[in-house]
């Protein structure tokens, strides 16, 4: 007997769902991905996905292909014992099958080729017609979907500086999180606000800088190193997304501040901030910033502790 359905599902649950499920039907059906001959050629879908996995990594061991792919070991040996018969591959020694590394001969490497240069034009007939910002749009949305939903896990983040439309993507994730963690509302959004536009109309090449941390395509965090004067650069709006944190984002932007300021030739780095953000205070330690006075106040709704730090960075 199937295991019944949730009775009261969570409606934002069960839409995603939906929604999930009818764009899988769409795509399984516009790539043949269930014809059983994946893309006009003598293999499945399973049976594309195992040779696609010989083929990038070899010499590759059937246990790791079993774990990538996630099918039964008796079905990959049967795979690869056929893979063998067509001689598009070749075994090297080991202490048993599954520790026998697996290479493509030159017929497989051709087979391969042609297998994956048709998977390319179907995919890319799929996309012909669509405007280039919305391919562009597209490839975001998809890796976005994918770090989503785990596929990204363990995978490295990148930092960049910033870019156009970078400043209203930090105002809005900075006042959200703010919002549902502390409750600080409408203020701190015009506060963040202000300091962005500010920096885009003052910008001062060479002098200022804004760091973006990202991975596949979607923002993990930031951070702004802002002229205060000729001496003196301010840290601003340092911030890391939740499922982010414990990365080392944050330490890793405060310190391109820090080595920033000190290339532009400042003598100290000032920043204001709350003696609630912990997590931020113990980056801000770490770097060597001290903590120098403390104020109680209630300029964002709620009564909190701000604080303000100094670096020193020469004499």
């Amino acid at each position: 007997m199937t295991q019944a359905a949730t009775l009261d599902p969570n409606p934002a649950l069960a839409t995603a769902v939906t929604s999930l499920r009818r764009f899988n039907r769409f795509y399984t059906r516009r790539m043949g991905a269930l014809d059983p001959h994946y893309m006009g050629s003598e293999l499945s879908l399973v049976e594309a996905r195992i040779f696609y996995e010989i083929a990038v990594g070899e010499p590759v061991l059937a246990k790791a292909i079993q774990e990538a792919v996630g099918v039964d070991p008796g079905y990959l040996s049967r795979i690869i014992g056929k893979f063998a018969q067509r001689g598009w591959i070749a075994r090297g020694r080991g202490a048993d099958a599954r520790e026998r590394p697996i290479m493509l001969t030159g017929e497989g490497r051709a087979a391969f080729a042609a297998l994956d240069a048709r998977t390319f034009d179907e995919t890319a007939r799929l996309l012909d017609g669509l405007p280039g910002p919305d391919v562009a749009a597209l490839s975001a949305a998809v890796d976005w979907i994918a770090d989503r939903l785990g596929s990204a896990d363990g995978q490295a983040y990148q930092v960049r500086t910033w870019t156009v439309g970078d400043m209203g993507m930090v105002t809005a994730r900075q006042a959200i999180l703010y919002q549902q963690v502390y409750g600080w509302g409408t203020r701190m959004e015009a506060l963040i606000g202000e300091i962005t536009t500010a920096f885009l109309r003052d910008f001062q090449p060479g002098r200022e800088q804004c760091w973006i941390a990202e991975r596949a395509g979607r923002m993990l965090g930031s951070v702004f190193l802002v002229a205060e004067d000729d001496r003196v650069a301010r840290l601003r709006l340092l911030y890391v997304e939740p499922e982010a944190r414990g990365l080392g984002i944050g330490a890793d932007l405060v310190a391109r501040c820090v080595a920033f300021a000190r290339a532009a030739g400042y003598r100290e780095i000032i920043l204001w901030t709350h003696a609630v953000l912990t997590s931020a205070r113990k980056i801000y330690a770490a770097e060597g910033f001290v903590l120098e006075s403390a104020e109680k106040s209630d300029e964002f709704g709620t009564p909190e502790v701000s604080e303000s730090w100094r670096l020193i960075l020469a004499d």
